[in-house]
């Protein structure tokens, strides 16, 4: 009984601790690139504007580091998918094969 009582008091001190360190982190507020210049259809043919949401091995990169809102994201998603599949933009990148 004694050691699940200290687990428990380990485990609130842990908790306090993360809590802590993650009010202590000040996140960069991002906004959306396609919000702000009011775009209303990203076009898969502007291969040089999907290439930045794209990393170097051809996976998408997420919302939260790239910053574009919800909506801007499913039609970016769909954007690159279709740009894909006329060999605009690669699967994958040549270093990994």
């Amino acid at each position: 009984m004694a050691f699940r009582n200290n687990r428990m008091r380990d485990e609130s001190e842990h908790g306090r601790e993360r809590r802590e360190r993650r009010e202590a982190q000040v996140r960069k507020v991002r906004t959306c690139r396609f919000c702000d210049t009011k775009e209303i259809y990203i076009d898969y043919k502007d291969e040089k504007k999907l290439h930045r949401f794209i990393t170097e091995q051809g996976k998408i990169i997420p919302k939260r580091i790239t910053g574009t809102c919800a909506k801007h994201q499913r039609q970016l998603v769909l954007a690159i998918k279709r740009a894909r599949h006329l060999a605009l933009l690669p699967f994958v990148s040549d270093a990994i094969k």
